[in-house]
């Protein structure tokens, strides 16, 4: 039985390992990295943007709203893909997708300069 597990050893010393596949090596990191970015960059972003549509739908006349430009004005009317704002003195007519946020009440001006 000694003569056997001497044999064991040589013929286990004496054969190469063997190894990990070099795509493996290369591929697994990079899978790692796409997840990576889609949990930390993309998916944030798609649900901020179905938020944001979600409240540009949902405006109505009266609504007070701030646009990308910062405008502050008062929702008068609401089309397929325009809105009618009123802003003091003037009245004007935007894209939908140039609305930023809708106003809850006149302290959050204040609040999110």
């Amino acid at each position: 039985m000694s003569a056997n597990l001497t044999q064991l050893i040589l013929l286990s010393q004496g054969q190469p390992q063997p190894q990990g596949s070099p795509m493996g090596d290369i591929f697994v990191p990079m899978i790692l990295m796409v997840v990576i970015f889609y949990f930390l960059l993309i998916r944030p972003q798609t649900k901020r943007e179905k938020d944001r549509r979600k409240m540009v739908d949902a405006l109505k006349s009266g609504d007070s709203v701030v646009t990308r430009g910062g405008v502050v004005g008062s929702v008068q009317s609401v089309k397929d893909t325009t809105v009618s704002i009123r802003s003091l003195e003037s009245k004007f007519e935007v894209e939908k997708h140039a609305i930023e946020r809708v106003i809850a009440d006149k302290s959050d001006l204040k609040d999110k300069k």
